[in-house]
């Protein structure tokens, strides 16, 4: 593959989705760089029109959803036994954490922390989620996942089929796990992989989806886009790799090693008209963080992250320890990138709705396929 074309569509090949930053050698003698921004210009514009705030509020809110990241884990040591689960307040701005009694909330307000009392431990939910997680649901249960502010299970029904004899077969199976709420969503998730579309950064069989992070040898993404042992093109229909491992559904996860003149960079990309982002770690943003999502699709779209643990019931089989957002995407977006500033967060798994009338996606967290497979992620 010509390095100068690579160059000219900044598209895949970068193995990311971003942009190029353009960027030139530095001496010895030069001056210290500036402090990198928080953000690119792509991501705040992004957070602008889908999260409905100014410039001044989205960095505002970057620099507390980074606090709140650093916060999260010390505050769960403080509250121990007593911890009922965490989450950002988007309105103080601040990490609340649920506590089951008084006593632990000295402790943890002196992290830095808000607490807010609730009935249940997170080990307790954690373990009636668990046990619903034993249970076969039908198609017309969505997902479920532990909301840490309601301190219950929430079984996620489709309002369409709330009143089907299977449906509340399960939610009454689910009610004798333990305490359990029960919701409705609009439509039943899928996944977000689509035909072959020319163009776009990779293919296998005649499926295309969208490339997640890179690491060291290869990039991750959803494993619901090809088995392991399967053959991947890139943009140009040239050969980039197979599939080294991949897991779905109970998961949905795969990487891809790299080579045949194609490389890695730590970027998640704009496709050649906005700025690209570095990806400089992978620390996971809590429950309440605004997070951006980019797709060979429909590109960046932002939301906030719902839930986390979430079970989610597609057709093809049940998947686990998912993270919901209300973040669009639609068919080819599979795979792509989850970011929250600078740190990644997730390969796209599927969701519902698309970018025009709304909706929610899921994620696969970075960090557990990170080390499902040994690797680690490439950063600036």
């Amino acid at each position: 593959m010509r390095h100068a074309t690579l160059l000219r569509t900044g598209l895949s090949a970068l193995l990311v989705l971003g942009a190029w930053t353009a960027a030139g050698p530095v001496s010895a003698s030069a001056a210290p760089a500036p402090a990198e921004p928080p953000a690119s210009a792509a991501l705040l514009s992004a957070m602008q029109r889908d999260l409905g705030l100014t410039e001044k509020q989205a960095l505002t809110r970057l620099a507390d959803e980074k606090a709140a990241t650093a916060l999260e884990k010390k505050a769960q040591r403080a509250a121990g036994s007593a911890f009922g689960g965490s989450w950002l307040d988007a309105k103080t701005g601040k990490l609340t954490v649920a506590v089951t009694t008084t006593e632990k909330t000295g402790a943890v307000r002196a992290t830095g922390a808000d607490t807010r009392l609730v009935e249940h431990s997170a080990k307790s939910l954690d373990a009636a989620k668990a046990r619903i997680d034993a249970l076969k649901a039908p198609s017309g249960v969505s997902s479920w996942h532990v909301d840490p502010a309601a301190s219950r299970v929430v079984v996620n029904v489709v309002a369409a089929e709330r009143a089907d004899n299977d449906v509340r077969a399960f939610v009454a199976k689910a009610r004798k796990a333990g305490p359990v709420t029960v919701r409705t969503t609009a439509q039943a998730p899928q996944t977000f992989a689509a035909g072959t579309v020319g163009g776009d950064p990779y293919y296998t069989g005649n499926v295309r989806c969208s490339i997640g992070f890179s690491v060291h040898g290869g990039f991750v993404t959803a494993g619901h886009c090809g088995g392991t042992g399967q053959q991947v093109r890139g943009w140009d229909n040239s050969y980039i790799g197979n599939f080294q491992g991949s897991s779905f559904p109970g998961n949905d996860y795969a990487w891809v090693n790299v080579g045949s003149g194609w490389w890695t960079v730590p970027v998640v990309l704009g496709w050649g008209t906005v700025p690209d982002q570095l990806v400089r770690g992978s620390n996971e943003a809590p429950i309440g963080a605004s997070i951006c999502r980019s797709g060979s699709t429909t590109r960046w779209h932002c939301g906030r992250v719902l839930a986390k643990n979430e079970t989610v019931n597609y057709s093809q089989g049940a998947v686990h320890q998912m993270t919901k957002t209300s973040v669009c995407a639609e068919g080819g977006d599979s795979g792509g990138s989850f970011i929250s500033g600078d740190q990644a967060q997730g390969v796209t798994s599927g969701g519902w709705g698309n970018c025009s009338s709304g909706g929610e996606t899921w994620y696969q967290p970075i960090n557990e396929i990170l080390n499902r497979y040994g690797l680690r992620l490439h950063t600036a």
